[in-house]
């Protein structure tokens, strides 16, 4: 039976990824040796660094200026990185989740914290509106797309100051004006590589201008000037992002994925719209989520939820559980997820909604 991977990190990665990491396992670029084992700075290995981030700023379009990093510690450190190296006095911020708030409890070790509007009165199911950023803000920061809650911000925002986003879930997924950002950050797990890299694009003239004294390791400029290479990076996550990367020049880029990500999440969306026994959770179309489908059991239908997960798992659909902090389901649909297999999980819910 075919597996339909829908967990929403470590998730699903395209074919190539896997096959080409593999290899590379065992032999890495003719040398006899495992990109595990290979030094960092072999030419072999310093190649994969240079074409990653090549590749990164020809998809992403970014403009000179820019360094591209591969750093350690996931999302999760950048939270704090991003106020150690940017933030003097204060800074805004929007709370639409949980890794939204964790960067908001990072940032206050720092200096002062607006925060301009929080989705939390109604468990992070909508994107706030209409809100003010204070003028004398430093940076605005935002997480792209809430992968708990199933929202996401698709344009950027309109603001004065310059932008910094977490965009872990949804990078690659869309084009974006990287111009208007200091910093945007990744954790590659979720839609561009195995775990264990963190993706950092910086704005080369946004550093240096703290008043602070910031720890080796935690200085996004020591990282640009070394190339990545000031501490040994993770050299198999490297190398599985740089082939997502090709895989994804050879899809057409970012312009045709998004398309594909549109129709993926429209089949799903539509059918959720459709079944009497599903309800998505975040009601606004505008608000909802490419990458991470979130929906509930209708309420009267309540009580056979585990039994749709017991159904659909029979039938392949794997990781479609709720995050255990909201419950629910979760289909998480990203770049390499085949359009067949979102077919496949409508096909598992109309099945499912003709025996009940």
């Amino acid at each position: 039976m075919k597996k339909h991977n829908f967990y929403a990190g470590p998730s699903i990665l395209p074919e190539f990824t896997k096959e080409k990491t593999a290899e590379a396992a065992v032999n890495f670029a003719g040398t006899g040796l495992s990109v595990m084992e290979v030094s960092h700075r072999s030419k072999e290995f310093v190649a994969v660094m240079d074409e990653a981030q090549a590749l990164v700023k020809e998809l992403l379009h970014v403009p000179d200026g820019y360094s591209v990093l591969f750093l350690q510690g996931g999302a999760s450190t950048q939270f704090l990185m991003v106020p150690y190296n940017l933030m003097n006095k204060k800074a805004a911020y929007l709370n639409t989740g949980s890794w939204a708030s964790k960067a908001i409890k990072e940032a206050k070790l720092f200096g002062e914290v607006v925060e301009v509007a929080s989705s939390k009165d109604a468990n992070f199911n909508y994107i706030p509106k209409g809100y003010e950023v204070p003028a004398d803000a430093e940076y605005f920061h935002y997480t792209t797309n809430n992968t708990i809650y199933g929202t996401e911000i698709l344009k950027e925002p309109e603001v004065a100051m310059p932008l910094v986003a977490d965009m872990s879930s949804d990078i690659f997924s869309r084009p974006l004006d990287v111009s208007k950002y200091a910093v945007i950050y990744a954790g590659a797990q979720k839609n561009l590589g195995p775990s264990g890299a963190t993706l950092v694009i910086v704005k080369d003239d946004a550093l240096g201008k703290v008043e602070r004294t910031i720890p080796t390791m935690l200085d996004y400029k020591i990282h640009a000037d070394k190339g990545s290479m000031f501490n040994t990076p993770s050299t198999l996550a490297v190398f599985g992002c740089l082939q997502t990367l090709i895989w994804l020049k050879d899809q057409g880029g970012v312009e045709a994925i998004e398309k594909v990500n549109i129709e993926k999440a429209s089949i799903l969306y539509d059918e959720l719209d459709r079944n009497k026994l599903f309800v998505p959770t975040v009601a606004d179309p505008e608000d909802r989520s490419r990458m991470n489908v979130t929906f509930v059991m209708a309420p009267e239908y309540g009580e056979v939820e585990k039994e749709f997960l017991e159904f659909a798992t029979a039938r392949g659909m794997i990781g479609i559980k709720g995050h255990r902090s909201v419950g629910g389901f979760r289909a998480s649909i990203y770049n390499a997820m085949p359009t067949d297999s979102v077919k496949a999980l409508v096909e598992t819910m109309q099945e499912f909604e003709k025996i009940r």
